[in-house]
């Protein structure tokens, strides 16, 4: 008997043709998400296009004007209380109680979710110490780092282990050792199965976390996938110049330009350009490609220090998409 393949897994999150309007404005403009369960799923775009306002409709916090939103299969508008109890969101600003101590807050928000008071602060404290915060429970939230103000926040998020929960751009100012520590958190919460839709600004947090990606512009998804799909999408390859003289670099970019028949973007770096490589495009592979790239460079009188291919970023993938340099 042919073994019959896994059920495929049920659904965190199911949108169609979403819209939220304010005004003239069509802030959600037809926003189709499929979002498994058990994992993060990364919703990438820049201000403005919309990621805020489709997860406040996610969360019931706004009503849609258009399409349909499910959440564990239940509808947000005619089941809000079912899925109130099945989500937690943390948002793009402190939440919490600044006047309050670590513990204080987390005993309260356990008081308030139903915990008895020795239950409360059993929770709190293990949230505490897991977060790495125990040294700073008795200390008001005011005096907290930004870093330890976004744990807390998320901790708070926690206190009862939702289903699904939402994280609207979690490191937004932090350090890149607390972003690092917030990530940490995060992982381990989708080790004990919460499902995590996260929105950020930032595009190597999306590459750290999510397993999948939409990338959203004006209000639509403009692409959706896996890290590598998107990456493929934009092409096979990212040729990377360093060049050994700055006023070199025009002339570097018109012949990747004409070799590669390729958008060349100009890095920071005054003497780095990139240029995609699509090897599906033309009979040669990106390889062979980058390899006449480097021939006509030299043949053009450019020196080059160092000349790589690998696959693009997402940094490259959302440029390509958007016109954007990124998410900001």
């Amino acid at each position: 008997m042919t073994p019959q393949p896994p059920p495929a897994s049920p659904l965190a999150v199911e949108t169609h043709a979403l819209v939220k309007v304010f005004g003239t404005t069509r802030a959600v403009d037809g926003i189709d998400l499929r979002v498994p369960a058990g994992t993060v799923y990364g919703v990438l775009g820049p201000n403005g296009a919309g990621k805020t306002t489709a997860v406040k409709m996610l969360a019931t916090l706004l009503r849609p004007d258009g399409g349909e939103a499910r959440v564990f299969g239940r509808d947000v508008v005619r089941d809000a209380d079912a899925v109130r109890g099945r989500v937690s969101l943390t948002g793009q600003y402190a939440s919490v109680d600044e006047d309050l101590t670590g513990t204080e807050n987390l005993v309260l928000l356990g008081r308030l979710l139903g915990h008895s008071r020795a239950a409360a602060r059993d929770r709190s404290a293990q949230l505490l110490e897991a977060f790495g915060l125990s040294g700073a429970a008795g200390r008001q939230v005011k005096h907290y780092s930004g870093g330890m103000r976004r744990r807390i926040d998320i901790a708070a998020s926690i206190l009862n282990t939702p289903d699904l929960l939402f994280l609207d751009e979690p490191t937004t100012g932090l350090d890149p050792r607390s972003r690092n520590q917030v990530w940490d958190i995060v992982r381990a919460v989708v080790a004990q199965g919460t499902t995590v839709l996260l929105t950020t600004q930032y595009l190597d947090e999306a590459d750290q976390l999510a397993s999948r990606i939409a990338v959203i512009d004006r209000g639509r998804v403009i692409a959706e996938g896996t890290k590598g799909e998107l990456k493929a999408s934009v092409g096979s390859g990212a040729v990377h110049v360093r060049l050994r003289e700055p006023g070199q670099r025009e002339r570097a970019a018109r012949v990747l330009t004409g070799t590669l028949g390729a958008t060349v973007q100009l890095d920071p770096d005054p003497v780095a350009l990139t240029a995609t490589v699509d090897g599906h495009r033309t009979e040669l592979g990106a390889a062979e490609q980058a390899a006449r790239a480097l021939s006509e460079l030299a043949r053009a009188g450019v020196t080059v220090d160092n000349f790589a291919l690998g696959q693009p970023s997402l940094d490259e993938v959302f440029l390509a998409l958007t016109g954007k340099e990124g998410p900001v």
